[in-house]
């Protein structure tokens, strides 16, 4: 059984840094994807940045590129997220999830409906 539990969530002030964690316990090596979604209060679930879990390759939505590195520690089965330059529009609950039933490929590795396993979420709030 496949659970994900987040961490690293806080208040921090716009232009700061973040780094969260993701412990994946259960989850096979395989490649498929693995990422982080976020959620704003009263707006929908967007995607923030998958990896393919074995393999390593990164995709990142229009906002994150630049700010945001997507990584993973295979051996501890532990997904990141550095977040940089945090701006209050990255004001969300965050949260990881894994898809091992899908492919590394577009739209898959980026529409949540995919991703079977989900964490509680951890939240970021970033004041101005």
């Amino acid at each position: 059984q496949v659970q994900m539990v987040e961490s690293g969530g806080g208040l921090v002030q716009a232009g700061g840094s973040l780094r969260l964690s993701c412990t994946a316990s259960g989850l096979t090596l395989g490649p498929y994807p693995v990422g982080w979604f976020r959620q704003a209060p009263g707006q929908e679930r967007e995607f923030v940045a998958s990896i393919k879990w074995s393999g390593g390759e990164t995709y990142y939505s229009e906002f994150a590129k630049d700010r945001f590195t997507i990584s993973r520690d295979i051996p501890k089965n532990v997904l990141f997220l550095e977040m940089n330059n945090l701006k209050p529009d990255d004001t969300a609950t965050y949260y990881c999830a894994a898809a091992p039933e899908v492919p590394w490929h577009d739209p898959w590795y980026s529409n949540g409906h995919y991703f079977d396993y989900w964490g509680q979420g951890t939240q970021v709030t970033v004041s101005s």
